[in-house]
């Protein structure tokens, strides 16, 4: 369940020693490195030194949509998540000087733990599926407990309804990044700004909460570490918590994070409906409202997400091989939004 390397040689590694050697507390050169395998979004490489082991996230090669893999804006946020005890790696330095790498790029401890690859998670017992996904719930409802203001990051987000604004921006996004005509997209794009449902709650959103995005203890539930926070800003929590909740609802069981149709005693992973009383009674909600709406949104946002891998992958700049099967379930995801905004009352 470890994460897959694969050999690179696209850093300086002089430019590179040179700033960490001035910028990261007690590290040793020489360094070595190699890149984690899979994602779409900023290519991530593992850094090995006498000083021990480091993470370095950097912006994709080439051109790129404004806001997008902004780098700068992750390495705030675990910066500020980070002494509140939440699981976060620990940040040592952020890069904003092309000439180092040729682009921007931040550093933080590489936390070791298990990567888990697959929702039904197949090698534990049904009781220890249910604790990993209670840990889940838990943490999530601890992400949107945290003072914001307090930790610095009352700025992190725009005010103002966050779902009206993620449907603006990623309706944005996909236009800049365009390749066909999708008329159900088409259809999206008008129904889901008409129809935003109220907001009630602001809290730091993660934007990509899921399974394979943390990094759990060698043994036992406990979470080490939440990943991959580019998409974060400040919001609705129900953004988070719905697209966590696809999880049961539209992602089938063998497919990364998927659980549909795997829930319930036998296996020991918490129903949908067990999952919402328990993030509710964490959070204090009595409830949360009808989650077709936000279903057909989260699906909208990963159509505008693979459109711009797409658009990448047409570029010759997208960070991963697997881009094209990426790409190839851009149909699926739109058509699925589509159907759940017709259950949403979408015509």
């Amino acid at each position: 369940m470890s994460a897959e390397m694969a050999p690179a040689d696209d850093l300086d590694v002089a430019r590179l020693s040179e700033w960490m050697a001035a910028n990261v507390a007690g590290f040793e050169g020489p360094l070595r490195y190699a890149k984690f395998a899979g994602g779409q979004s900023n290519p991530t490489y593992r850094i090995d030194s006498p000083s021990g082991a480091y993470v370095l996230r950097r912006k994709p090669f080439g051109p790129l949509l404004p806001s997008a893999h902004a780098v700068d804006r992750e390495y705030r946020l675990i910066a500020a998540l980070h002494p509140t005890g939440f699981p976060v790696a620990r940040p040592y330095g952020l890069c904003e000087d092309d000439s180092v790498i040729g682009s921007a790029f931040y550093v933080m401890e590489m936390v070791d733990g298990r990567t888990i690859w697959d929702g039904g998670m197949p090698d534990l017992s049904p009781a220890e599926r249910t604790a990993h996904y209670h840990a889940m719930i838990d943490t999530l409802a601890a992400l949107h407990a945290v003072d914001y203001e307090a930790v610095g990051l009352g700025d992190y987000g725009k005010p103002g309804n966050y779902f009206e604004r993620q449907v603006a921006r990623w309706s944005k996004q996909y236009r800049a990044s365009e390749t066909d005509h999708i008329p159900e997209m088409e259809k999206l794009i008008a129904f889901l700004p008409a129809t935003v449902p109220a907001q009630t709650r602001t809290s730091i959103v993660h934007g990509d909460y899921r399974v394979d995005n943390m990094i759990f203890a060698p043994e036992g539930p406990d979470i080490l570490a939440v990943l991959d926070w580019e998409l974060s800003t400040l919001g609705d929590p129900l953004a988070d918590f719905s697209y966590f909740l696809m999880n049961w609802e539209t992602v089938p069981s063998g497919r990364r994070s998927g659980i549909k149709g795997l829930t319930g005693p036998e296996t020991g992973i918490p129903t949908l409906e067990e999952a919402v009383a328990r993030y509710c009674a964490a959070t204090g909600r009595d409830g949360v409202p009808d989650l077709n709406w936000y279903f057909s949104y989260n699906l909208f946002r990963l159509a505008g997400i693979v459109q711009g891998i797409k658009k990448r992958m047409i570029d010759g700049n997208a960070s991963s091989a697997k881009a094209a099967e990426t790409v190839a379930a851009l149909p699926g995801l739109v058509a699925a939004s589509w159907g759940f905004a017709q259950a949403a009352g979408a015509s």
